[in-house]
């Protein structure tokens, strides 16, 4: 029967192209980070606003990164008071929305930027903030406020959740050891990761009531490491949240293993790996738990650095991942200022450099004809073990891979770690933000 002779199959036909319309509406979006430390940083690593103004053209979300929790009253507060005395940066980043009125700005809590006393991220009154409703109603009210007062179109969860533990490599069987172990293991970040995942889950549907009327938009970010198996609700989460931002990245860094260097973010398992280690699975993972309709919610995060660590004489002259016997985080940039972590401008110097000294030569760049798991660069310790350098990292190339396999999956977009590690002078080629670039054209 036509359409003409059957006014409901019309009606359904329209309700479908409007679907998808407003699916298609949700994709192809790139969230950028920004950490507000890069403002007041010295040296080559530090951005002003004119220099983070040229990425606006092409983010359709700024993540202003990072508030923390206050642990005597629980409400949300600036984690570099000097920075944002009388919130002044707040409103200074907010008040581009004129020039850039087609982004969304939003305020991020936690992020591991939230420490302790002993420098350590604070997950424990991330948790306690969950177990008591006035903790709650206290975080709620003020971040409503917060947003409010400096014109903010949201807030970021990236709550800082217990990791899951680094997995002792065992040899040829460390793959099966790891599995086995980790079904036992994985639990023991969180005895109450049960009552916790209720607890998040019921936070963020107070906070979308409170949002809702005005307009404001809820999002999440996964950080490395925590599993959403123990702590995520992924339906109800998704349903309450305008996007999720996944932590794809950071799977292998000279702090969780030390004495193994191994690529940091693989799109696909690599062999004899931890088989949650690399992007498709944890996609899949969240995919699993809900229907493909909800898939335009999800963000894959991409981050703009590389992790580094020292090669020693008994590693090898291959360059190969895994490579054994490293001796943890590589010197620390001059930009980053960070052992183990180089932002892709140092990198890109690495591998372009002319070195003085004729016994240090540049990194050698290994490309991936495969495309399933991502580049590295190497210079194999010298006859006295030394100047040894192992790098797994991100250029413009892999980056948008990585776009199209958002694409390829029907998936909201991706989430940018972070505008500041990007090259934003185009000191290495010209071009500024080549990597956020790359990613905004696939997309």
């Amino acid at each position: 029967m036509s359409a003409l002779k059957n006014p409901f199959s019309g009606l359904m036909l329209c309700s479908f192209l409007v679907i998808l319309q407003c699916i298609s509406a949700e994709v192809g979006k790139l969230v950028c980070f920004y950490d507000a430390k890069s403002f007041v940083r010295e040296g080559p690593a530090q951005m002003s606003l004119t220099e983070l103004e040229p990425a606006l053209t092409f983010c359709n979300f700024l993540v202003y990164g990072y508030a923390g929790i206050d642990d005597e009253n629980y409400k949300i507060k600036s984690l570099n008071p000097t920075l944002t005395h009388d919130r002044q940066h707040y409103r200074h980043i907010t008040a581009l929305r004129q020039k850039f009125p087609h982004v969304r700005f939003l305020l991020s809590v936690g992020g591991d930027q939230d420490l302790d006393s002993e420098g350590v991220a604070d997950s424990g009154k991330y948790l306690r903030l969950l177990e008591q409703p006035e903790h709650r109603k206290s975080f709620q009210a003020s971040v409503v406020a917060e947003l409010n007062n400096h014109g903010f179109d949201g807030i970021d969860l990236s709550w800082q959740f217990p990791k899951n533990k680094p997995k002792v490599q065992q040899g040829v069987f460390k793959r099966v050891w790891g599995s086995f172990r980790g079904l036992f293991s994985s639990k023991s970040v969180d005895e109450k990761a049960e009552e916790h995942k209720e607890q998040f889950a019921t936070l963020l549907g107070e906070l979308r009531s409170a949002l809702r009327g005005s307009g404001q938009l809820l999002t999440v970010s996964m950080l490395p490491h925590v599993s959403a198996e123990l702590f995520i609700d992924v339906p109800t989460v998704l349903n309450n949240v305008d996007f999720v931002n996944l932590g794809t990245y950071d799977f292998q860094t000279p702090e969780r293993d030390p004495k193994e260097a191994d690529l940091p973010a693989p799109l696909y398992e690599m062999y004899d790996r931890d088989p949650s280690h690399n992007v498709m699975h944890q996609v899949q993972y969240w995919l699993n738990q809900t229907s493909q309709i909800s898939a335009h919610k999800l963000h894959v995060g991409v981050a703009t650095y590389g992790r580094a660590w020292i090669m020693t004489r008994n590693s090898g002259i291959t360059g190969y991942p895994p490579i054994p016997a490293a001796n943890g985080a590589a010197p620390a940039g001059r930009q980053t200022v960070t052992p183990g972590l180089l932002s892709w401008p140092e990198t890109c110097e690495l591998l372009q450099q002319q070195p003085k000294d004729r016994d240090v030569p540049h990194l050698r760049k290994v490309g991936d004809p495969t495309k399933r798991f991502g580049i590295y660069a190497y210079r194999a310790a010298d006859d006295k073990g030394e100047n040894g350098l192992w790098v797994g990292y991100e250029d413009p190339t892999t980056a948008a891979l990585k776009a199209d396999f958002v694409q390829a999956k029907g998936l909201g977009g991706v989430a940018l770690h972070d505008l500041s590690m990007d090259d934003f002078r185009g000191q290495c080629a010209g071009e500024k933000f080549p990597i956020m670039r790359s990613i905004k054209f696939k997309l």
